[in-house]
């Protein structure tokens, strides 16, 4: 389709993550050149199965995937175990050995080679930790220009693994600095836009009357999620982060935003990993990220559904 967005998902599923791909892959107007895996909600290993896992159910063969960074540039590996579970995507079974191959080529190099050699550009959809897209683009700054847009997860004027820091951004804010500074469009999924789409019980039913293995699996999914977000959040419903991202490229209408200059602190003692977003423009500086701040409820659960019943 000559219509079609060039994607690479820059991802560590993760249940959102798992989600994220399930609905790229179902819509005909993204193209996906790639996935790409990076150590962040689990260890790059496990992410990297998962990603397999979900490839594997919903036959996804025909689109490399390839391994990338086990810890961060200059900080310690932290990952999110209490949040998805010991596998990064419990709820579910899913056999023990996928079939989906892994590429002999680190992911950073996956996606420095997917950019320079198309004829479109390419946008690229990181969901984890940053890491992967930094070190693209320290390898090889020619990527720069080639790249349409970067549409991602992470940050907000809130945090959720620290009081200042939301997680993506906490693990490699170091990486964050080098996208967030690079010069290409941005576009900025916080928790500010993230936690209202909560799937709550009355939505997880919803998806339940599907009935198909992908959607079931989806379901089980959401269930450990809400659990684990009421347990350790409070919340009604699991908020399906990354999936909004994807949700973004397919219909952009579903979403409000604010062009704001964001940025990202790397040595404070207690606000290490902040995305400083300068929403009432009191630095001066030019806007460098389009910020997502509003979604239109039943346009996305809806395009949620669409997704899941293509299966």
């Amino acid at each position: 389709m000559t219509n079609q967005t060039n994607v690479i998902l820059d991802c560590d599923p993760g249940h959102d993550d798992a989600i994220a791909i399930i609905m790229a892959a179902s819509n005909a107007n993204l193209n996906i050149e790639a996935i790409t895996t990076v150590a962040g909600n689990v260890s790059v290993d496990k992410t990297t199965l998962n990603a397999q896992r979900i490839c594997d159910l919903i036959d996804l063969k025909h689109v490399p995937l390839a391994k990338g960074a086990n810890r961060p540039l200059v900080k310690r590996s932290e990952i999110a175990e209490e949040i998805h579970g010991d596998s990064g995507l419990d709820g579910p079974q899913f056999p023990d050995h996928p079939t989906k191959t892994i590429e002999k080529i680190h992911a950073a190099d996956l996606i420095i080679d997917k950019i320079l050699t198309s004829d479109k550009p390419i946008t690229l959809v990181p969901t984890g930790p940053l890491t992967n897209i930094a070190l693209a683009m320290l390898k090889e700054p020619a990527i720069l220009p080639k790249i349409k847009e970067i549409v991602l997860m992470g940050g907000g004027t809130y945090g959720n693994w620290t009081p200042a820091a939301e997680f993506n951004i906490y693990v490699d804010a170091e990486a964050a600095k080098v996208v967030f500074e690079s010069g290409v469009p941005l576009t900025m999924f916080g928790l500010d836009i993230t936690h209202q789409a909560q799937a709550t019980t009355s939505i997880i039913d919803d998806l339940a009357a599907i009935k198909n293995p992908v959607a079931d699996t989806v379901v089980e999914l959401l269930d450990f999620f809400k659990h684990t977000y009421q347990e350790y959040f409070g919340f009604d419903g699991a908020p399906i982060h990354d999936a909004c991202t994807v949700a973004y490229l397919i219909n952009p209408s579903i979403f409000d935003f604010k062009h704001v200059h964001v940025d990202i602190e790397t040595k404070g003692e207690y606000s290490y990993g902040m995305t400083c977003v300068d929403l009432l423009g009191v630095t001066g500086k030019e806007p460098n990220v389009h910020f997502a701040h509003n979604i239109d409820q039943e346009k996305f659960w809806n395009l949620l559904k669409e997704s899941l019943d293509s299966y």
